[in-house]
């Protein structure tokens, strides 16, 4: 756990010192050239940097341990912080560019200029991003080895919000990239202005989307998201398999955190079972669920049977 936390600060620390060079780079050409494309990559690079402490801060706050008001931990803090970087990248990012291409596609200004820096800085800030995309990719592709899952998989079912963040953040950057610089180059070439601010609206857009999809995963993960199919499956398999098990009625899930997983299930157990027996049947159960399913980090049972079993300690007897 504590080296997949080390690989989060990695990721998220990449990107922020990624995106704040890039964010000066793109300002001073933007200022230089006049381009609504160029100023308003610098907006998304001042905001990606924004979110990105964001990010760091959720890392850092989420592995505080459990104490009396919070006894599941302060694991899910981290979909709050990385909720409000979405908010930030369509607030910060989306609404600016937006705006910028439509002030300049209304009143086009000045004459543009500075091509070749703003050409430079676009190449520079493209090697950049693409450091910082590569790291975070890795991130997830290392997660999805680990947890058996595809790389499509992982990136929209991971309990670590932070290495998505950075993964989509960074592709919306490089394809913004790509669209200033061809709303740039066809300025250059037509004369028309239009083509600048064309490309500074779809910049815009295309964050608001990255914004939308990360804000309803972070939502998803506050709510209270269930734990993957396959560990509900085998969690349910194996309580069917003891011996003292007459059905198992229901497995609740939920994911607390990153790599943490709550898992609650109601059992009908054989009437023969005596307190004693319950007690140690439960107590095995909750060993055997953890040492199979590393991800549970706590494990409840709800047991129904005779009403002699209410008295064993730990075991809520069902109605």
């Amino acid at each position: 756990m504590a080296d997949q936390e080390d690989e989060s600060t990695l990721t998220v620390v990449v990107a922020i010192l990624a995106n704040f060079g890039i964010a000066v780079a793109k300002g001073i050409a933007g200022v230089l050239s006049g381009s609504a494309a160029m100023l308003s990559e610098a907006a998304h690079s001042v905001a990606d940097t924004t979110n990105q402490g964001l990010l760091l801060v959720a890392v850092h706050r989420s592995n505080r341990p459990a104490d009396e008001r919070h006894p599941f931990g302060y694991g899910r803090e981290r979909y709050f912080w990385s909720l409000l970087a979405a908010v930030g990248i369509f607030v910060g990012g989306g609404v600016f560019a937006v705006l910028q291409g439509v002030r300049e596609l209304v009143d086009p200004g000045g004459e543009h200029s500075y091509y070749t820096l703003t050409y430079i800085v676009l190449a520079v800030s493209f090697v950049l991003e693409s450091a910082s995309w590569t790291q975070a990719t890795r991130q997830l592709r290392a997660d999805a080895r680990r947890t058996n899952r595809t790389f499509r998989d992982q990136l929209w079912h991971t309990t670590d919000p932070a290495a998505t963040t950075v993964f989509f953040e960074d592709s919306a950057a490089l394809a913004g990239l790509v669209l200033a610089a061809l709303g740039v180059g066809l300025h250059q070439a037509t004369g028309h202005h239009q083509w600048d601010s064309i490309a500074s609206i779809s910049i815009g857009v295309l964050l608001t989307v990255v914004a939308f999809l990360l804000g309803k995963e972070n939502r998803s993960l506050i709510v209270g998201e269930a734990a993957d199919p396959r560990l509900q499956r085998a969690v349910q398999e194996l309580l069917s398999s003891y011996d003292g098990v007459t059905s198992v009625d229901e497995v609740l899930t939920m994911v607390t955190g990153r790599g943490e997983v709550f898992v609650a299930a109601h059992l009908d157990l054989v009437d023969t079972l005596s307190a004693a027996e319950v007690e140690a049947l439960a107590r095995r159960m909750e060993r055997d669920v953890k040492e199979q399913q590393p991800l549970v980090k706590h494990f409840f049972v709800d047991v129904t049977a005779d009403a002699k079993l209410s008295a064993a300690p730990g075991i809520a007897k069902g109605e």
